[in-house]
């Protein structure tokens, strides 16, 4: 989707005084005269698109939209209007923001500057390879490339030369598998992978490539040792991939032409001339289908799953022919994750127990083999309420837990296998070891690990106030290498491998540390982590919402700043799927921070963090929940003169958008905020794009009245407040994002149309380019354009 930045409040601007002139007539001096200023430039006045007032009606209610043509993909002449309409608003928002751009300028170049200087990946190793993705001096695209393990000592450099890696001893030792620039040229100039997955013999690559033009993602399969692409299977419309048989088959879903993958899946012989096989077709359009391996490649799951159940079949990897083998079953939607350990299946679920939902995820145990008797699956742990599991991970020696206590969170493991015939045990029992973490983790994300037989997981750690860490730990001995991570305050890089290029001041932090079995930071491993806390204060506060429920709101801002109350602030929230709020360091923030602005992050009710019940109360006739936090956790930061009265900005991004639209409708005065998902009641009801299931779970089905009425109360698009002013608004969209480019165009349209005109609040609608989440220089020029347009209208 769409990133959206908003904003507010009034921007005086100020002319210096014109010169004074002098008018001489024969020998007589008239006196000086104060010269009376200019005029200052007209504003530029902004594009208006044509009305074509179209009615709607749906169950007890009838409306209008003046700019439902937006939407008519089909029509050539609405279209052209489209066209002409998005050139108008280019040249508006460039115009507006002209004076910005030395601004722009500077800005760029600190985010530039910013820049990690890794030009590769860390390397991943996998049996005897190492795999990673490095860039190419001059090339838009990564290349992706692999190396004998057995040959590290060779590697000198990861900067030198251009291409990455310096090759001492003359040996071809990298071997190029995907070279990404030609991958452009077979589609268009545009390159975008959805999904790669290596064979487990090493031999073959599969991998989806988007297909701008026909806008859907092709499967292609490369034969690693000599590089050419295999004649099959060639398929369109793929949404999951799984290996089988060693690697000599691959299965893959095709989706339907509105991308729902709830088709079919097929068994592909590589090599073979032979069709492929349909293994399964489903033909509900409410079912949808994907799949996965077991990380030893034993097995392939197939999960299914509509609003009224859950299932999972196991597909014996190395005879897919033998058929599906149902293993799990439960009502309704249920996050299911089938893994394989020395004859047992683990089942990582939220389903709920006893027909009782539950909060959060558990692990259940069940043996391969029922020949005996019906299948059961025990539980593996003792509930702790206070101790949550949120993730697990496995390898032929342990079982990795990311767990969280409250808000903090911790990484251990166990040894397997498991005690078995004891029943559910409780974690202390089993000796957990934990890897001593920073201060202030917002996240845990696991790594692609696919070594199943190795001990060493790699995770990458992420704070409002570090830079992403990577970090690979033993779980055979505790040690652990920060693998990867920026450090910002001496522009450098940390890199594992080729630690001879590194400064003595990043020496240090690569060496191996033994941890025990508490995940408290010892004094001497906190400077290991390029944590910033010295110089940003990071806060966490809880918020008492409307209804009173506690919303957590986490606060940066520099020890710099010495007055209260006397600063800009900008509020994120997005509050849906239950995902996490992305709280991780960014170094594009740094040049609002380093300005004496605060930055919070509202955790509302609809997000994750907080269980199931958290996201569920801020979903379907509940979304008013998020938006309230939202505006709570808003007014908290100005009644506490956290933030400036009139300088508080929100930022939303995908689902956030809703969020924060919602809230600057229900308080103008307040936000200064928007985002390109608006339009809720039309996009449901009459999606242009397909809208899954998971989309209609979150936001609510408009079949259903009461969902219905909840939708029309939130949605940004139809709850526009008339005759007031709104706040200083820039929206970026690109078309190529999933809900169209005329979501973000008809508010900005109608907002124009309903709110107090002012030119010192200017309404933008910011075009960006495909390219954007491909360059990392084009996303600091949109950076710097956000920041420069909260700079301006910040200003007093």
């Amino acid at each position: 989707m769409r990133q959206v930045l908003t904003l507010l409040l009034h921007r005086c601007t100020g002319n210096p005084p014109a010169p004074p002139f002098l008018v001489r007539r024969a020998h007589y001096k008239a006196p000086q005269k104060a010269a009376k200023p200019p005029s200052p430039p007209t504003p530029p006045k902004p594009p208006k698109p044509p009305q074509k007032p179209q009615s709607f009606s749906f169950h007890d209610q009838t409306w209008e939209d003046p700019y439902s043509w937006m939407s008519s993909l089909n029509d050539k002449v609405a279209m052209r209007h489209m066209d002409i309409y998005m050139e108008q608003e280019e040249k508006y928002a460039e115009a507006v923001m002209a004076d910005t751009e030395r601004l722009q300028s500077k800005l760029q170049s600190e985010m530039a500057f910013r820049l990690a200087y890794d030009l590769s990946t860390p390397p991943l190793r996998w049996g005897p390879w190492l795999y990673y993705r490095r860039a190419e001096e001059g090339k838009q695209y990564p290349v992706l490339c692999r190396r004998l393990a057995s040959l590290n000592e060779e590697f000198i450099s990861h900067k030198s030369p251009s291409a990455g890696f310096d090759f001492a001893s003359g040996k071809r030792i990298e071997q190029k598998l995907i070279d990404y620039n030609q991958e452009a040229e077979r589609f268009g100039g545009y390159a975008y992978e959805e999904l790669s997955e290596v064979s487990p013999d090493h031999r073959f690559l599969a991998y989806t490539m988007y297909d701008k033009d026909n806008d859907f993602f092709r499967l292609s399969v490369r034969n690693l040792n000599s590089g050419a692409l295999c004649g099959k299977p060639q398929a369109d419309c793929i949404s999951n991939l799984a290996w089988a048989k060693d690697g000599q088959a691959l299965l893959y879903v095709v989706t339907d032409q509105k991308k729902r993958p709830y088709r079919w899946i097929y068994y592909s012989m590589i090599g073979s001339t032979d069709d492929d096989v349909l293994l399964l077709e489903e033909l509900d359009e409410n079912v949808y289908v994907n799949i996965r391996h077991t990380k030893d490649f034993r097995f392939v799951t197939v999960n299914t799953f509509s609003p009224t159940s859950s299932k999972v079949f196991l597909i014996n990897a190395a005879d897919p022919l033998s058929g599906l083998n149902l293993i799990w079953e439960c009502d309704g939607v249920a996050h299911c994750i089938v893994e394989h350990h020395q004859g047992f299946l683990y089942l990582f679920t939220d389903a709920a127990k006893a027909g009782q939902p539950v909060d959060f995820h558990y692990l259940l145990r069940s043996p391969v083999d029922t020949s005996t008797g019906p299948r059961i699956w025990e539980n593996v742990f003792i509930d702790d309420p206070h101790l949550v599991v949120e993730d697990v991970d496995f390898c032929n020696t342990h079982l990795l837990l990311i767990l969280r206590e409250g808000r903090q969170f911790r990484l251990g493991s166990v040894t397997l296998p498991l005690p078995a015939g004891r029943g559910p045990v409780s974690l202390k029992e089993l000796h957990p070891h934990y890897l001593p973490l920073p201060k202030y983790v917002s996240q845990i994300s696991p790594g692609m690990i696919y070594d199943y037989f190795s001990s060493t997981m790699r995770f990458t750690i992420s704070s409002p106030v570090m830079p992403d860490a990577i970090v690979d730990y033993d779980l055979s001995n505790g040690k652990w290498n920060i693998v990867q991570q920026q450090n910002i305050l001496h522009e450098r890089t940390k890199v594992l491998y080729g630690t001879s290029s590194l400064s003595s001041i990043s020496k240090h932090t690569l060496n191996s540390k033994t941890v025990d079995t508490t995940d408290e930071v010892r004094s001497d491993d906190a400077n290991l982590w390029n944590d910033l806390s010295e110089f940003y204060a990071c806060e966490h506060r809880n918020v008492s919402s409307y209804d009173g429920v506690e919303v957590p709101l986490t606060i940066i801002y520099s020890r710099k700043n010495e007055k209260e109350g006397q600063y800009p602030g900008l509020l994120h929230g997005h509050g849906a799927y239950g995902e996490l709020l992305d709280k991780r360091w960014r170094s594009e923030l740094k040049s609002l921070l380093d300005r004496g602005w605060i930055v919070a992050y509202a955790d509302v009710r609809g997000g994750g963090g907080g269980g199931k019940k958290w996201h569920y109360d801020g979903r379907r006739t509940k979304k008013i929940n998020s938006i309230k936090d939202y505006i709570s956790c808003a007014k908290y930061l100005i009644e506490r003169e956290i933030v400036h009265q009139n300088k508080l900005a929100g930022w939303g991004y995908s689902a956030g958008g809703l969020l924060v639209a919602s809230a600057i409708n229900s308080c103008p005065d307040l936000f200064r905020a928007a985002v390109p998902f608006l339009d809720a009641t039309n996009t449901l009801l009459y999606p242009v794009l397909p809208v899954t299931a998971a989309d209609y779970e979150e936001f609510g089905y408009p079949w259903d009245i009461n969902d219905f009425h909840a939708i029309r109360e939130y949605s940004p698009y139809d709850n526009i407040q008339k005759d007031v002013p709104y706040p200083a608004l820039l929206i970026s969209s690109s078309f190529n994002t999933r809900f169209g480019i005329w979501e973000a165009a008809k508010w900005v349209a109608r907002v124009r149309e309903h709110t107090i005109y002012d030119p010192k609040r200017p309404v933008l609608l910011n075009l960006t380019t495909d390219i954007v989440e491909e360059n990392r220089y084009l996303q600091c020029k949109e950076s710097a354009l956000e920041a420069a347009f909260l700079m301006k209208v910040m200003e007093s």
